[in-house]
């Protein structure tokens, strides 16, 4: 181990949040991916919890962005100055001790995304930087053996895309990415309260719904809560009641496709693997796993086992900090690091 080998690090650039790995200090930061700007000047306001405070209660000199949408990159600018703020904050001021860095981007990403991600990065101030997919991530920090010669399933679902694989000798063996995950099901919960109750709420409210009521299979006992937004017939502001069962017609659309994009992979599996997956269950990671009932649900249309990760939110920043920790591991012919200026696989 280098004498600069603590300052390497692992970042989970996820759509609504970022988590930052350090070597041998484990997860040392977890903010939302969000920056206040103001508008004429450019100039940063607020970065993380303290912008997402402010999302929808900007007055018109300020808008607060998320830079990254649906697992990419979608304002590169904001997006480097999010990375250098939080490489600052955890690894200093140290100009000549650049710390290298392991990026987590979805299964799907384009070689442009890809080199969007790597510039960003590196224009942030790392040393030098490192990919890895985000299903491998997440299956190595739920603590899948994925070096063995069997199948595992995966299923993280993030902010901004589901990540679906299977996973077997350190690869790959079938994956699909689909930008249907955790913004989706807000904008479901707000379509929905627009039709069915009249009522305009916003995207902060619709993600408190999804935590505390939110439902992907019924409840024992329904929970009900206060939801407040603006009247969209008188135009006044209104605070009506909503349960949990009416959460599951509100987010049918956004797991319907997240089940079909599972059952895809599945038609196409190799029978062998599919009864390894059979007899070790699906793994569900990220923040949409938290959703209740979201093992039951996606257990009952496959007929195929399904249990949610221990730190699920965590586990593909745990897993890029494994990676980091034990690059060498990860040879040639494996997906899981991806070195974009040699132009194939990282070589340990």
């Amino acid at each position: 181990m280098g004498l600069l080998d603590f300052s390497d690090v692992g970042i989970d650039l996820g759509t609504s949040s970022v988590l930052v790995y350090v070597r041998n200090k484990g997860i040392v930061l977890r903010e939302p991916s969000v920056v206040a700007v103001e508008k004429i000047t450019g100039r940063i306001i607020a970065i993380g919890e303290d912008a997402r405070r402010m999302l929808g209660r900007t007055p018109g000199n300020i808008i607060a962005i998320r830079p990254l949408r649906d697992g990419v990159i979608s304002n590169f600018d904001i997006t480097q100055r999010l990375l250098h703020h939080f490489l600052k904050k955890v690894v200093g001021n140290r100009v000549f001790f650049k710390p290298k860095v392991v990026v987590c981007v979805p299964s799907g990403v384009t070689q442009v995304e890809k080199r969007s991600v790597i510039d960003a990065t590196e224009n942030a101030g790392a040393r030098y930087a490192y990919l890895i997919e985000e299903p491998i991530a997440a299956a190595i920090g739920a603590g899948i053996d994925i070096a063995q010669p069997r199948g595992s399933m995966i299923i993280d679902i993030g902010g901004g895309t589901t990540d679906i694989a299977i996973i077997s000798l350190r690869d790959s063996v079938l994956s699909d990415s689909i930008k249907v995950a955790g913004d989706k099901f807000n904008d479901s919960i707000v379509r929905y309260m627009r039709k069915k109750h009249n009522l305009l709420i916003g995207e902060r409210t619709a993600e408190d719904m999804k935590i505390r009521i939110g439902s992907a299979y019924p409840r024992k006992e329904q929970l009900f809560i206060d939801v407040k937004g603006r009247n969209l017939i008188s135009g006044l502001p209104q605070t009506i009641v909503v349960g949990s069962n009416e959460m599951i017609d509100a987010l049918e659309e956004p797991l319907q496709l997240i089940l079909e994009s599972v059952r895809a992979i599945f038609e196409k599996t190799p029978p062998e693997l599919a009864s390894d997956i059979a007899d070790g269950g699906i793994c569900l990671t990220g923040g949409g796993a938290l959703l209740y009932g979201m093992d039951k649900f996606i257990s009952e249309h496959t007929k195929v086992p399904c249990y949610v990760a221990e730190d699920a939110v965590s586990c593909v920043a745990i897993g890029t900090g494994k990676v980091l920790e034990n690059l060498d591991d990860f040879t040639v012919g494996t997906s899981a690091v991806y070195d974009y200026r040699r132009g194939d696989y990282f070589e340990g």
